[in-house]
Formats: structure tokens, C-alpha cells, sequence
């Protein structure tokens, strides 16, 4: 931990808004894949936070990446016996991904790691002021 600690909270989350960048961009991504079994298929995935006390009694707290986990949901089955990755009855099976649903994330989790960057941007120009006051 630094002597300024509100590099460090908002240095952890940039951290976890980053993860949960990621996480968006991978489902996003895999949204039109497809597996010819419900095994093989992509399962979304999404970061779970958790508060992380920086100190003895808890008045500061950062934010830390608890776990990735994957979506539970039932993949799509769809009939199409002509493609080639079709199972013996000719289904193949799409991720449960909702593209606008994920599209809200990304702006969510933009927006939160844009505000982080305010913070330390905000934080460095007011320790420069510091220690600019005896001049």
C-alpha cells in the first residue's frame, strides 16, 4: 500500500473494470459460435466482485476479483441438419449470449473504469498542488 492510498482503491478498480472488459469482450466474441454437442459449447462468463478492506479497520476498501464464472444457462439448440457441424439429429448448439445485454455491460464497465481514471487523475493533480504550496 502506498502513502496515498486512493491510488491504490482506484488502482484495484481499474483492475477489476478491466476484467469485467475482458469477460464482455470474450462472450461478445463467442456469441455466434457454435459446437455440435451441448457440452462443447462457450459458456459466457462474468466476473463476481468483492470488497478488500486496506486497512486494520475496514474505512478503506479497494475492490478485487472474487471469480470468473460461467453462465449455468442451457445452450440454444437449433435444427440445422445441413451444417457441417450438426450432431446426428441435426442440431447444432449456440452460447445463451445476449448480445444487447452484454452491449449494456461493456458501457457499464467502460463508464466504471472511466471514473476510475477521473480519480487518479483528479488525485495526482491535487498531490502536485501539495507539493507545490511552499513555493
Amino acid at each position: 500500500m502506498s502513502n496515498l492510498p486512493i491510488f491504490d482503491v482506484a488502482g484495484s478498480a481499474l483492475q477489476a473494470q478491466s476484467v469485467r472488459l475482458n469477460t464482455i469482450a470474450s462472450n461478445l466474441s463467442n456469441a455466434d459460435s457454435i459446437a455440435s454437442s451441448p457440452e462443447a459449447v462457450y459458456k459466457p462468463i462474468e466476473p463476481i466482485f468483492q470488497a478488500k478492506p486496506l486497512n486494520a479497520d475496514g474505512s478503506l476498501t479497494s475492490v478485487q476479483v472474487k471469480e470468473i464464472t460461467q453462465s449455468e444457462a442451457p445452450p440454444i439448440k437449433r435444427y440445422e441438419p445441413g451444417h457441417p457441424m450438426a450432431d446426428k439429429d441435426g442440431y447444432v448448439y449456440a452460447p445463451d449470449v445476449d448480445p444487447v445485454a452484454q452491449m449494456v455491460n461493456l458501457i457499464s464497465a467502460s463508464r466504471g473504469y472511466q471514473a476510475g481514471v477521473e480519480v487518479l487523475n483528479t488525485a495526482k493533480e491535487l498531490a502536485l498542488a501539495t507539493l507545490t504550496m511552499g513555493r
